[in-house]
């Protein structure tokens, strides 16, 4: 799907939303949006992008979007689901997930969480030599038809966001290879535990350029590799990539692919594709964020210091990265009337503010937009990941509101319910006032 293509549909969508009333500026003042055929399509190209390996499980990163609907329908667009929680994991069951197609990663997995994973044969990837040994303890009176491997880190070093760059050198995540005496304790460890079966890494996301992402790969192969040839068989016998195809926040284009991302893995890690190892793909935003937009009415409009403020129903509490880290979440604004339309007139140098009572909360600084009125609609692009599907809620603001869209051959538009909005507190009526 191009970019125009997708602004149109986007527009579509919203037009619609405020004709059905799934947009109205006293009842229902800001919603989330998943274009499901978009979706559908997102999952399709990455499919597309692994042809030669056959013995792959794309599985859905649940926190990029947890919300039940949206997890069944990536389900039955074929894919697995990688779950960080004991949470993420009951919603993943709940959407009906095969336990061999969900995958378990997190570095504080507690004993009783563990059980659970095993129990079920769902996939289990330890973090640390401690998880190892207590997955000894837990093995040691069960069987377990879980697949189960190690993350390793191959501290490759860190993109242009430190926070989502996991193989630093001290990184939190996974057993470090390059530290003293690591590779070594590692072959052990396989040696000793012969269900132990796979190997896990995963590079970082936003801001991870696609080389650092496949040279840290690579270090995984080149380690299961090392792993079954000092074994002398063929122990290892999977390969978790992780995710964290970057995703292009500036226009509407879909810049770099899945096959980009797969051309990179093939120059560094050729032995991925050798046929000799399943793989599994833990990709979230690349999969939902330009697939999904919010949209909230503005409320009040003034001038401050000489340049107009928007104030909207959506700030902190659905778009917590952007407030506090803007210069690493930046997002695009779109004007639009209160019936949906594009308004196209001269670009006017404003802020457009959130609702949350801190002077922060700031969707946008400064930005060139249509002037915004009271009524119209501010349209935030790419948030199907992250955004409103994981609300913050201070001033405790509801959750709003998440539809599903669908676009026939006729160009009708017809929605789904994601999640309901959250009940606010009633707000008293005095009569005779």
């Amino acid at each position: 799907m191009s970019g125009s293509d997708k602004a149109d549909r986007r527009e579509r969508i919203l037009r619609e939303a405020v004709r059905q009333g799934l947009l109205e500026p006293e009842t229902a003042v800001l919603a989330g949006f998943v274009d499901l055929d978009g979706v559908n399509e997102t999952v399709a190209s990455l499919r597309s992008a692994f042809p030669d390996s056959p013995r792959v499980l794309h599985a859905f990163a649940a926190k990029a979007n947890c919300l039940v609907p949206v997890l069944e329908e990536l389900r039955l667009s074929g894919m697995g689901c990688e779950v960080a929680s004991a949470g993420e994991l009951a919603q993943a069951l709940e959407a009906g997930f095969d336990p061999a197609h969900i995958v378990f990663d997190s570095p504080a997995k507690t004993r009783a969480e563990l059980v659970w994973a095993l129990s079920l044969g769902v996939a289990v990837n330890a973090d640390s030599f401690q998880e190892l040994e207590r997955l000894d303890e837990i093995l040691a009176d069960r069987r377990s038809g879980s697949r189960i491997g190690v993350r390793v880190n191959p501290q490759v070093g860190a993109g242009s966001i430190t926070a989502m760059s996991t193989a630093t050198a001290t990184s939190k995540f996974g057993i470090p290879l390059e530290d003293e005496g690591n590779r070594r304790r590692l072959l052990r460890t396989y040696r000793e535990r012969p269900w132990l079966t796979w190997v896990h890494t995963h590079v970082g996301s936003q801001g991870c350029p696609l080389d650092l992402i496949a040279r840290g790969i690579a270090k995984a192969v080149e380690f299961a590799e090392e792993v079954n040839a000092h074994l002398g068989r063929r122990q290892v016998t999977g390969i978790d990539i992780g995710g964290g195809l970057p995703v292009n926040f500036a226009d509407d284009e879909t810049t770099p692919g899945f096959d980009t991302y797969v051309d990179h893995l093939r120059e560094h890690a050729p032995a991925l594709f050798s046929g000799g190892y399943e793989i599994v793909t833990e990709f979230g935003r690349s999969v939902l964020a330009k697939n999904g937009f919010m949209a909230a009415y503005v409320e009040y409009t003034k001038t401050v210091g000489g340049r107009p403020v928007a104030i909207t129903h959506a700030g902190a509490q659905v778009a917590t990265r952007t407030v506090f880290a803007p210069d690493a979440w930046p997002l695009r604004i779109e004007a639009h009337d209160p019936h949906g339309r594009a308004k196209h007139g001269r670009p006017v140098r404003q802020d457009v503010a959130g609702p949350c009572c801190f002077a922060g909360d700031l969707l946008a600084r400064d930005r060139a937009l249509p002037l915004l009125d009271v009524g119209d609609l501010v349209v935030v692009p790419d948030t199907g990941a992250y955004y409103f599907s994981t609300p913050f809620h201070y001033n405790s603001l509801p959750e709003p509101a998440v539809h599903g869209a669908r676009i026939d051959a006729d160009g009708r538009v017809t929605f789904r319910p994601l999640r309901p909005a959250q009940a606010a507190h009633p707000i008293p009526t005095l009569a005779g006032r």
